[in-house]
């Protein structure tokens, strides 16, 4: 079995081989070079060091993706302490009980954040720092205030001749089974929890896109972080690997909206795309499935030839508006609309879907857009073993099982979820699905969604959405189950709405034909008996998932 290396050593070596480099930038407002973040390392080590911070010692970091984030969580893990992300969007009492929850001995928080939370509430913190600059917001030790006071005088006297790469000692020497980082899981089907993940699967997730990517993503290429730090799949690849390539990597640190987004993309010209399928699903349906309900495109694109040229040409819009520089789009973190994967895949885009967890921080499943299955997550990544719980894994889903390299250590504080999480040897995703004699994975749902139908077949609510979604003025979707009955709860398109100035009893009106045109293309056991429309959108976490289990419970009249 291949060992795993050193994790801090990419970050050294990248710092030592790229000094001189852009490293980070704030899109449009300012840029670190590598020899920048070095220097903010070795300072942030002396305020650990002077403050009392030991190796396990857990820190945590809260605040909308920036270079000073990043700055600080390399500083972090390079120190041997434990990295604590909490995503800037959960609420303040998620923020303190997740500080409290992790044992964090100190947190950096951006400075809007902490307007509106309670010190008071986080008593066991040493100190509170800004993310920004790193002055203090609280302090509850003589230690800290002394480090930060006079942190300038400390690191003039250890680097008395200027401050070069040669001047930086080799960092922590991590362990392959040491806790890396505490990262807490977003909660779409319950309660966050804390998976404990180690600097070995940090090391092979990097090792994953060299193997798969390295010859794409290459030094002096740009980047567009657009997915939160705090969530695996944002950090591991639009950070940890860039950053470590010698790649050029920019933060959007303002709301990504179609307009910033797309002036973004058109000014970085990024050589990957990494993102979740809401950002795609949105601009294919407002972008291109308009033109081909168009019907004499629709007839134009069912000639010889002619249809060619129009899919290639909607093609290379679609890849002009990305930036029109990237090998290819990885779309994660949830499943991709099935009607939408069809327009892709039919017009020639360079697009894949791949499929992970923070368990396993967070790659399982990959695969090239030029050996991708349709409908497919891709197959296991490297140093990663999956099997399907099923008597017939190719055609009867089954529990997705996984081993390997990747898997976490357990949940922090949990063990009965650790238990009933890594079992004999194998890490329990949740998900269903199959996998074909190619080793391509289908994910069909996650277990816990599974629902009965009347007759004990098995209904996936996700594919019943994927199909209600595609429907008019439907914007997001949620499938429940009372008693024997179906029932699909619906958050209509606000902005089709507004332009056709339509009443909620148009909008039922238009629902119930919805309804009856999906029983229609759907099994007789899993027809919904009634679609209820919702008045704002559904709760959803940082990566864009609904969190469903906060409607199983919604009433229906």
């Amino acid at each position: 079995m291949e060992t795993a290396g050193s994790f801090n050593q990419f970050i050294f070596d990248a710092i030592q081989k790229y000094w001189d480099q852009d490293a980070m930038s704030d899109y449009g407002v300012s840029t670190l070079q590598y020899k920048d973040v070095a220097r903010i390392i070795e300072k942030l080590h002396i305020l650990f060091q002077h403050s009392g911070v030991r190796p396990g010692d857990k820190v945590a970091l809260c605040g909308k993706n920036q270079c000073r984030w990043g700055a600080a969580f390399f500083a972090i893990t390079t120190y041997g302490a434990v990295a604590v992300p909490v995503l800037h969007e959960f609420h303040p009492q998620s923020i303190h009980d997740i500080v409290n929850h992790s044992d964090a001995k100190l947190l950096f928080v951006e400075d809007k954040i902490y307007q509106n939370l309670n010190p008071d509430e986080m008593p066991q913190l040493e100190g509170i720092l800004s993310i920004i600059d790193y002055h203090l917001f609280v302090s509850r030790s003589e230690l800290l205030t002394f480090a930060r006071e006079n942190l300038n005088r400390l690191f003039g006297e250890k680097f008395p001749m200027n401050f070069r790469k040669h001047h930086i000692a080799p960092y922590y020497a991590d362990q392959p089974e040491e806790m890396a980082i505490i990262n807490y899981t977003s909660g779409s089907t319950g309660n966050s929890k804390g998976v404990m993940i180690p600097y070995r699967a940090l090391w092979s997730n990097r090792m994953f896109a060299e193997e798969v990517l390295g010859s794409t993503i290459t030094q002096g290429k740009k980047m567009l972080s657009m997915l939160p730090l705090a969530h695996t799949y944002g950090m591991a690849y639009d950070f940890i690997y860039a950053f470590t390539k010698g790649v050029h990597i920019h933060f959007l640190t303002k709301l990504a909206s179609p307009t910033v987004l797309m002036k973004a993309l058109a000014d970085i010209k990024p050589c990957i795309l990494i993102v979740v399928p809401l950002i795609i699903e949105k601009v294919v349906r407002k972008a291109i499935m308009p033109r081909l309900q168009d019907p004499k495109i629709r007839i134009l694109m069912m000639t010889p030839v002619i249809g060619d040229r129009i899919r290639r040409k909607i093609c290379d819009g679609l890849t002009k508006a990305l930036g029109g520089n990237f090998y290819e789009v990885i779309i994660g973190g949830s499943a991709l609309n099935k009607e939408v994967e069809d327009v892709l895949h039919d017009i020639g885009f360079r697009y894949t879907v791949g499929y992970g967890a923070t368990e396993c921080s967070p790659i399982l499943a990959y695969s090239d857009w030029k050996t991708f299955v349709k409908g497919s997550c891709g197959r296991p990544a490297p140093r990663m073993t999956l099997k399907i719980d099923s008597s017939d894994p190719e055609h009867v889903p089954g529990e997705i099982l996984a081993q390997g390299m990747n898997v976490m250590l357990g949940y922090y504080k949990n063990e009965e979820a650790t238990r009933d999480t890594l079992k004999d040897g194998w890490y329990h995703t949740g998900d269903l699905g199959i996998m074909d004699h190619d080793g391509n994975v289908f994910i069909k749902g996650r277990s816990k969604n599974m629902l009965l139908g009347a007759n004990g077949q098995n209904v996936y609510p996700e594919e019943i959405e994927d199909k209600l979604v595609g429907l008019p003025l439907v914007g997001e979707c949620v499938v429940i189950q009372k008693g024997e009955k179906f029932y699909g709860l619906v958050y209509p398109d606000p902005d089709k709405v507004k332009e056709l100035d339509l009443t909620t009893s148009d909008l039922e009106t238009i629902m119930e034909q919805n309804r009856k045109d999906l029983n229609l293309i759907i099994p007789n056991y899993c027809s919904l008996s009634g679609i209820r429309l919702m008045d704002q959108e559904f709760e959803k976490t940082p990566k864009k998932s609904i969190r469903r289990f906060k409607y199983m419970d919604y009433p229906i009249d």
